[in-house]
């Protein structure tokens, strides 16, 4: 959630968080996560969607199946709302975040209702139904109804970072980022949520995919270590941004 809201608000956004869970964290790992009550976490988003002019959504941590469903049923009627879904399973550091019946909402309910998802290897992978290619497993994404996906590179086993995003007719753009040392925690919030304030912003979806990686590139090249683990990324503000 701080990196959302760092993110958010550096890239002259306002965000109105709402809280899923409770966790156990710092920057080695994640050891608990305690899922808030769905009705809960749907009253919520309705409340904010009722007060203030929201013009995106971005979704992370979910915890369970009950809370997946209480969002789809807040997010369908709003088709005009852009959704980024970053589909979290497991923490930087190794742990799980989710259970396993949050995986077939995340397919069956929410990536329908996502303009842009940001799976990482292992998500793609294991919700993309495990056989088959990148690309494959991308697509099948797009068939379920998500409108594009960013398939994110950091954690293959590769020199350098390769991220490509999947869009309709057979649209497919390659980012290649050099490798930064060491590990980092919340990266991915980050990049998510820079996509989802440049989509409040009217940025098409390529260019807001684009600039939100720069922004996370930059913010993880300037990182700095607090405590004993891994790195934060460092999120300083952006020039471009308009306070929207």
């Amino acid at each position: 959630m701080a990196a959302d809201l760092q993110t958010v608000s550096a890239l002259g956004g306002h965000p109105a968080p709402v809280i899923t869970s409770l966790t156990v964290q710092d920057t080695r790992n994640a050891y608990r996560v305690s899922a808030a009550d769905a009705d809960l976490v749907a009253e919520q988003a309705e409340t904010i969607l009722a007060d203030l002019p929201i013009r995106a959504i971005k979704i992370g941590l979910l915890a369970d199946a009950a809370i997946g469903s209480a969002v789809a049923g807040v997010l369908r009627g709003r088709s005009d709302m852009p959704v980024v879904l970053d589909p979290v399973l497991v923490a930087a550091g190794g742990a799980a975040l989710a259970e396993a019946a949050l995986e077939t909402v995340l397919v069956e309910e929410l990536f329908p209702l996502a303009t842009v998802a940001t799976p990482n290897a292992l998500e793609l992978r294991r919700l993309g139904g495990r056989i088959g290619d990148r690309a494959g497993l991308a697509r099948r994404f797009l068939d379920a109804g998500c409108r594009w996906v960013v398939a994110k590179g950091a954690d293959e086993d590769t020199v350098g970072v390769e991220n490509v995003l999947y869009g309709p007719e057979g649209f497919e753009e390659v980012y290649r980022w050099r490798r930064l040392p060491g590990q980092y925690h919340g990266s991915g919030c980050t990049l998510a949520s820079a996509i989802a304030t440049l989509l409040a912003r009217g940025t098409p979806v390529p260019r807001a995919v684009g600039e939100a990686q720069r922004y996370t590139f930059e913010a993880l090249r300037q990182a700095f270590r607090p405590g004993h683990g891994q790195f934060i990324p460092r999120r300083l503000q952006d020039r471009e941004g308009d306070g929207s």
